[in-house]
């Protein structure tokens, strides 16, 4: 099982799987220049979610389809600092809400 994790620090916005920084994925689609950011509905938060749900689900296809809902119903409810696990975000994914 992977584990997905984010900080705020004084270096900036830090975002892994596993450890090692997660691609930010602008291959599939650019919502922005900007880097990862959450807390929130926007470009940033949703360019987090079609980046841990690429690696996550290794369907690119799949993953920006389902970004959008996901960064409304799991990316913009994140704290500061955060972590998730593969379980969780299939959890978030078979939510309907």
């Amino acid at each position: 099982m992977k584990m997905y994790s984010g900080a705020r620090t004084i270096d900036g916005i830090q975002v892994t799987v596993d450890g090692q920084p997660l691609d930010e994925r602008v291959d599939i689609h650019q919502f922005t220049d900007g880097g990862f950011e959450w807390s929130y509905e926007g470009d940033a938060p949703q360019q987090l979610a079609l980046a841990l749900l690429a690696d996550h689900l290794d369907d690119n296809k799949q993953a920006l389809a389902l970004c959008s809902r996901f960064t409304r119903q799991v990316i913009a409810n994140l704290d500061n600092e955060w972590a998730l696990s593969s379980a969780d975000i299939d959890t978030a994914l078979n939510n309907d809400d």
